[in-house]
């Protein structure tokens, strides 16, 4: 008896030591590079798991029409070398680790994944993240009672807030990355207005108080960046420019596209696609160790692939020629932040 109690001690104490012990961040990457990009019906070819007419219609045909658009997203991530990419209309987690998997097995980059799943129950899409290093947080935020019966806003079926740190110079240094997949088409702005301003108000406060956000996805807005619309479709919501205050806009990088490049889609001319970040991943804090905006890109040729006609995208994405086929009907957008 004396002997177990002298080995529960001993492992004890070992045990306290090991959690009492303080682990350092990821080392931070000499730039991060944050993406976000709609793949498109992201459905294998297993039926069993879906129950909406929309969903067994969109899904991947058959197996081989599967293991073709999986690799084909998974060739244009390795090409691009994200830090972190957001993805929209995915099926779910099973999906992220066939993704993860491919671009391990073949194009030897590890990603993990970062889920949760939604309730977007018309169409079953979701959306997720994959990320090479860095996150030690993700969740989705949902309404209070008193906030439904504001009707100020519209429930977020498809989003996932995730929180990330890296280590630089003894420094730690997170950024708060948060995808979002909003209500689609013309005539639901209204809704769509009303999420965007759920999406501020869940996180003006980080804003206020000079944290590191990243607000990405698709957006589907209507508006074009750099015009006025008679009627807002939700940017001036998403950026709190129409909030009293200036401390908590966030700054659309589309704003930083000449006017020629903006366009994310490619069947029709639109700009669904976009990245806001606080004020704090533009300015350079002096002295200080911190991510610093260098550029934003939409990227095209891993997409397009040399085929400009794709106008018959819609009826035949699964059907053209395999090299002539587009892996999405939307386009990566990518940024990317310095650490200086």
């Amino acid at each position: 008896m004396r002997f177990l109690v002298s080995v529960l001690m001993f492992f004890g104490s070992s045990f306290s030591h090991l959690i009492a012990e303080e682990f350092a961040a990821d080392p931070a990457p000499d730039k991060l590079k944050i993406a976000t990009w709609n793949v498109e019906w992201f459905f294998d070819d297993n039926a069993a798991d879906n129950q909406s007419k929309i969903a067994k219609e969109e899904m991947a045909p058959n197996a081989a029409a599967w293991n073709w658009k999986r690799d084909a997203v998974a060739a244009a991530i390795a090409e691009m070398r994200p830090t972190v990419i957001a993805l929209q209309e995915i099926e779910g987690r099973t999906v992220l680790f066939e993704l993860a998997k491919k671009l391990k097995d073949t194009h030897k980059q590890t990603y993990r994944i970062a889920f949760v799943e939604g309730f977007d129950g018309a169409t079953e899409q979701d959306v997720g993240i994959l990320y090479q290093s860095g996150c030690v947080e993700y969740s989705r935020r949902e309404q209070n009672n008193a906030m439904f019966k504001s009707d100020q806003f519209y429930s977020l079926s498809k989003h996932l807030f995730a929180k990330f740190e890296w280590e630089a110079a003894g420094r730690t240094e997170p950024v708060n990355v948060i995808t979002a997949h909003l209500r689609a088409r013309e005539e639901a702005a209204k809704e769509r207005i009303k999420q965007s301003k759920l999406l501020h108000y869940m996180l003006r406060k980080q804003i206020e108080v000079g944290e590191n956000i990243v607000l990405l996805g698709d957006m589907n807005l209507e508006s074009r960046e750099g015009t006025k619309m008679t009627d807002d479709d939700g940017i001036e919501a998403l950026t709190g420019r129409e909030t009293p205050s200036k401390n908590d806009d966030l700054v659309d990088l589309h704003s930083r596209l000449p006017a020629g490049q903006r366009r994310t889609h490619i069947v029709v001319d639109k700009e669904f696609d976009r990245i806001l970040v606080s004020k704090s991943m533009i300015e350079d804090e002096p002295k200080v160790k911190d991510w610093v905006f260098e550029k934003i890109e939409v990227l095209p040729k891993l997409v397009l692939r040399g085929n400009d006609n794709t106008s018959d995208h819609w009826e035949k994405r699964y059907t053209k020629p395999v090299d002539q086929r587009e892996p999405s009907d939307h386009l990566p957008v990518m940024a990317t932040f310095m650490l200086k």
